[in-house]
């Protein structure tokens, strides 16, 4: 990759430094993307001081545009602006093993877990419950808080539920930005600093058509190659390719990929789930659990690089053109009815397979409002209700 800017290139740290850095950001963070965020800016921009205030809000403006994890992405934009492309890749390694191995270990556990009767796994199912349930509130008041974007939000939801498949909800979110584009003009107050652009823009060009190149090409081949690996690095890419919104946004897409074809039991997809908010780091790495449940460690690797590969493909190929994006009205409203249709996806997860599957009786609906309560009134961090729903499910089978 062609470094434009000199005065970046002197003030480059190095390889093990950013991925040592990230590492114990890893290890540490917990809380979901925007609680990464904040860890980031204390970490990156308080204490090491690695770039400044603006940049570091240019950057993250940038990833939130994106689709994929916004925060996984903020890491490997800062990697690259330290170390170059080999500083992004020891950026998003370090943040996102060690929750990727945990994961994997969680789904080796449970295959050798009786799933049928156990408490605890109901109490995983109650736990995501709550915590998509609080994901939506969270994001209806920021994404869908207007007329426009209410009803795109409610039409998605609909439409996904008629018509329950991976390609529906692409249809959904493509027609939903086209909806925002033209019903309505969103204007961003243009940063004072823009992300120096250590892309080249010929660069910057051949990543996002390979982008686009895979997100094509990679179906018309699983049809002619037929290898489940292949079929599993196919449905984590356009996963991580179309999911605006943030993790969580992630759960709808993979159930249609991976339940239908048998890789994993809705019971343990949703455990999983529930496990990936215990655990530090980016909530992509469920990918690792699916893979690990399906296919054994070769799975957990090529899931884990096919659903964060588009996020190196677009940060990296989008560096160069950021400024212009930022001043397209037309392409920023495009974004706000995307935004708007993954909340209504989210929500139609949220009844089918989540509702239906976990809620059961009085006493379940009972469990998911103090869940919820904790969640969203009393702020409590996603992973210490999962561990208490954990705990709690397993005393009502103990006692009950």
């Amino acid at each position: 990759m062609a470094v434009k800017d000199q005065q970046a290139a002197s003030r480059r740290g190095s390889v093990w430094e950013v991925g040592i850095t990230a590492l114990r950001l890893g290890l540490t963070s917990f809380g979901g993307p925007v609680a990464h965020l904040g860890y980031f800016y204390e970490e990156y921009v308080k204490r090491k001081k690695w770039i400044d205030d603006k940049t570091y809000a240019d950057l993250v403006a940038l990833c939130q545009f994106l689709p994929g994890p916004a925060s996984s992405q903020v890491g490997i934009g800062i990697g690259l602006m330290r170390a170059g492309v080999w500083g992004a890749l020891a950026a998003w390694l370090g943040f996102t093993l060690p929750s990727a191995v945990a994961l994997s270990l969680v789904a080796v556990w449970l295959q050798h877990a009786s799933l049928g009767e156990a408490g605890w796994m109901h109490g995983l199912l109650l736990a995501a419950v709550a915590v998509v349930a609080q994901a939506i509130w969270e994001m209806t008041r920021k994404f869908a808080a207007g007329r426009l974007e209410a009803t795109l939000a409610v039409a998605a939801a609909i439409a996904v539920l008629l018509m329950p498949s991976a390609w529906s909800q692409v249809a959904v979110i493509a027609i939903a930005g086209a909806i925002g584009a033209i019903g309505r003009r969103k204007t961003l107050e243009p940063s004072s600093v823009g992300i120096p652009p250590f892309i080249r823009r010929s660069t910057g060009f051949l990543l996002l058509s390979l982008f686009a190149v895979l997100l094509v090409a990679l179906p018309l081949a699983r049809a002619w190659v037929h290898s489940p690996l292949w079929a599993l690095f196919d449905s984590f890419y356009r996963a991580g390719a179309l999911v605006f919104g943030g993790g969580h946004v992630v759960l709808p897409l993979l159930k249609a990929e991976v339940v239908p074809q048998g890789w994993v039991t809705a019971s343990q997809f949703l455990a999983g789930y529930s496990a990936a908010q215990a655990v530090p780091g980016p909530l992509f790495t469920f990918a690792a659990y699916i893979g690990m449940a399906a296919f054994g460690w070769k799975g957990a690797l090529v899931a884990t690089a096919a659903i964060f590969l588009p996020s190196f493909l677009l940060v990296l190929g989008a560096f160069p053109f950021w400024h212009w994006l930022r001043h397209q009205p037309r392409f920023q409203a495009a974004l706000a009815g995307i935004n708007a249709a993954v909340v209504g996806i989210l929500l139609a997860a949220l009844y089918d397979p989540i509702w239906t599957k976990a809620v059961n009786e009085p006493a379940d609906f009972a469990f998911v409002l103090v869940a919820f309560l904790l969640l969203a009134v009393w702020k409590w961090p996603a992973w210490v209700v999962v561990l208490v729903s954990f705990v709690g499910g397993w005393l009502r089978t103990l006692f009950g």
